[in-house]
């Protein structure tokens, strides 16, 4: 398959358009949204999926396999905020504390970008490692971390501690480290009697949410005036900048290029629901909103339909 069938295929899958339909129904004023109750249902399915499936197969990984991808990965956490923030600072203008609310954002991982990611990697033909969900919840915490801490430095931001509470407890982490024990921990028998709900329904259920999530994208973007075209701007060259190194890092710590190529989808994505939480609390001057509108209405929109088969063919190429 080469690139113009990829990212054809890729723009024609069932997750991206769904999320381009969401998008629509808020265009045309039509309402697409599912229930409140839906949309927490679907993302807790998700990330227990994800840390189940990702858990099983560290059943039969070999640790020594993983080394280099998860010291790749925290890496890769720590270094992204201490980029971010001084572009954010400097060339978009920004105050302190909405640059250091960037940086949290694309320091941490969408979970959701990593699930189209992966799937589209398979549907394509590749083989990305089944270990690559403990890598996104090794890469969630460590650049949130590194942000507030860069905003805390130059003289704004609260409680670091009860931040780092916050992100340690949420959902996204217990649920995906939960999941992780479950899948590890869990005989085949028993992974046997779950496997068609989380990994025979996973796909659908994704479209779904995506759905929802484009609703929820362009919601966001109708609403958030401060969405400037260089913030549009920064929002779509920052995540190929760093999904492109991600690339490059994955292939160099041992990744196949399917694993290397959902890898730079990780280190391309922004968080919206595990730094949002975190910079609530650290830094309570920021305009959240900012941040989640470039994140969720800008940044995972360009992932979806373009940096997912740009990653891909790079990784391909650099194997």
């Amino acid at each position: 398959m080469d690139s113009l069938d990829l990212a054809i295929e890729n723009l024609t899958s069932p997750p991206v358009i769904a999320f381009a339909l969401g998008a629509l129904a808020v265009v045309v004023r039509s309402d697409l949204r599912l229930p409140d109750p839906i949309h927490t249902w679907l993302a807790t399915y998700l990330l227990l999926a994800i840390g189940i499936k990702g858990g099983h197969a560290l059943r039969v990984a070999d640790p020594a396999d993983l080394v280099w991808p998860a010291v790749a990965t925290v890496a890769v956490g720590l270094l992204i905020p201490v980029v971010v923030f001084p572009v954010a600072r400097r060339l978009l203008r920004l105050s302190v504390a909405d640059a250091g609310s960037i940086a949290a954002h694309y320091g941490s991982v969408s979970v959701v970008t990593f699930t189209a990611a992966l799937v589209f990697a398979r549907e394509a033909g590749f083989a990305p490692e089944g270990y690559l969900a403990t890598l996104v919840a090794l890469l969630e915490i460590p650049g949130i971390v590194v942000a507030l801490l860069l905003a805390v430095a130059a003289g704004q931001g609260t409680s670091l501690r009860a931040a780092v509470r916050e992100v340690c407890t949420g959902r996204s982490v217990l649920l995906l480290v939960g999941g992780l024990v479950m899948g590890l921990v869990a005989s085949d028998a028993a992974y046997a009697r779950v496997e068609p709900f989380f990994v025979g329904l996973f796909t659908g259920l994704l479209v779904l949410f995506l759905l929802d999530l484009g609703a929820t994208a362009a919601e966001r973007l109708r609403e958030h005036r401060s969405l400037t075209l260089p913030v549009v701007a920064f929002g779509i060259v920052t995540p190929l900048v760093l999904g492109l190194a991600g690339v490059a890092v994955g292939t160099v710590a041992g990744l196949s290029p399917g694993g290397a190529a959902v890898f730079g989808a990780m280190t391309a994505s922004a968080s919206y629901i595990a730094a949002p939480a975190a910079v609530r609390v650290a830094l309570p001057t920021a305009d959240g909103a900012l941040s989640i509108g470039l994140a969720l209405g800008v940044t995972f929109p360009f992932n979806l339909a373009v940096g997912i088969p740009v990653y891909l063919e790079v990784a391909r190429a650099l194997a």
